[in-house]
């Protein structure tokens, strides 16, 4: 089959590949119509996260069709349409009985890998490096999928991939970071990254019942899309984010501070400069720029929420401004399959339609180009999704 492959920083290629195949009683073989690139992924073709190899298969958004099924997967058959989380989960350990599912304890057959970065090892993830499982990804024409009887959920009919697609990562993630904010009626809410998370959480913060969303980037077409949503736009390069957001608020700041960057946050400033450098000579892994901005930010007992990905280590933390505050801190990677229900009766019922965030759609053959085009933001991209082959469902 043809997959999207990784060789090294900034080099994607599209081989071929063996077939996936049954190994275990619980899998699944996919079919994939439909895939995305994420702005995770970005991090691997940027180089930046470790224990990646040559040849990995990335991708982690995605779904299909079930073309076979283990002996121990009695929950789907073949020709059923379904999307499929990016984070895998066993469905009876201890974290995901308590809808921790990204936390899963059985999933990671690398555990000793990631409890050597973390402490703790969480889920294996789909195509994101030997640290989280080594797990061949969805980028791809086919795939494998470890404890289908858990996983993944069938799509109903009427409904097309691209409405669907995102249940996989990007529309859990933006409403878990809006719902770990907690928001209540009248809060100001601020996201800083306007990506295709960022777009999402922005959504779901009104959702959630936010009075005021400020979103802050500093590329243009975002923001005309944050702001198509409802929200009040602020580019960074035009203005300092914490000034005016005090201004913006009365003085007080937003309740919550929603990080939807992560670990390559651009900026301006000595500080930015420094974060570049640093992570260029890898004396720190991360770039926490937008970190720093939303701790100092918030409000006095507000909320901070960390969608963005962050792999390793940062400097010049503002934990003063953090404890003496009294701020909370939520983060995590997105407990999708909590999520897959509810949001897709969201959909259903036409609260949204997550394809708005789709500009550009590829075959699976210019995965190269996509990734380019992605990463440097030409064309006006906001996302792009690929078609394995090169279907419309």
């Amino acid at each position: 089959m043809k997959a999207v492959c990784w060789h090294g920083t900034h080099d994607v290629r599209v081989d071929t590949v063996p077939d996936p195949t049954i190994l275990n009683p619980r899998d699944a073989i996919i079919k994939i119509t439909s895939t995305a690139i994420c702005g995770s992924d970005l991090h691997l073709y940027d180089g930046f996260i470790p224990t990646m190899q040559s040849g990995d298969i990335l991708g982690h958004e995605f779904m299909g069709e079930v073309v076979e099924t283990g002996p121990g997967v009695s929950n789907l058959k073949q020709g059923d349409r379904v999307v499929v989380p990016f984070t895998i989960s066993c469905g009876s350990c201890f974290f995901c009985n308590q809808d921790l599912w990204s936390l899963c304890d059985n999933s990671n057959p690398n555990a000793w890998m990631a409890e050597k970065f973390y402490g703790h090892s969480p889920s294996g993830l789909f195509g994101y490096s030997h640290l989280m499982g080594g797990y061949a990804g969805g980028q791809a024409e086919y795939v494998r999928v470890p404890f289908a009887d858990v996983g993944p959920l069938k799509v109903p009919d009427g409904l097309t991939d691209e409405q669907v697609l995102f249940l996989t990562d990007i529309f859990p993630t933006g409403y878990m970071a809006a719902e770990n904010c907690d928001i209540q009626p009248g809060d100001t809410v601020a996201v800083w990254g306007c990506g295709p998370v960022g777009q999402f959480a922005i959504r779901s913060a009104f959702m959630l019942g936010a009075e005021r969303v400020i979103a802050i980037d500093r590329v243009p077409e975002r923001l005309a899309l944050a702001q198509a949503g409802g929200a009040e736009v602020l580019n960074y390069e035009e203005l300092d984010p914490g000034e005016a957001l005090k201004e913006m608020t009365g003085g007080r700041g937003p309740d919550s501070c929603i990080d939807s960057v992560g670990m390559e946050a651009h900026g301006t400033g000595p500080m930015a400069l420094y974060d570049t450098v640093k992570q260029a000579v890898r004396l720190e892994s991360d770039r926490p720029q937008v970190l720093r901005q939303a701790i100092a930010a918030c409000r006095k007992g507000g909320k901070v929420s960390v969608p963005g990905v962050y792999g390793g280590f940062i400097d010049k933390v503002p934990m003063g401004a953090f404890v003496n505050k009294g701020l909370t801190m939520r983060s995590g990677q997105t407990h999708v399959h909590k999520y897959l229900k509810p949001l897709l009766e969201r959909v259903q019922k036409g609260e949204i339609d997550p394809s708005f965030v789709i500009t550009h759609r590829l075959p699976l053959d210019e995965a190269p180009r996509a990734y380019k085009i992605f990463r440097d933001k030409e064309d006006n991209c906001i996302k792009v999704v690929l078609k394995p082959f090169a279907t419309t469902a």
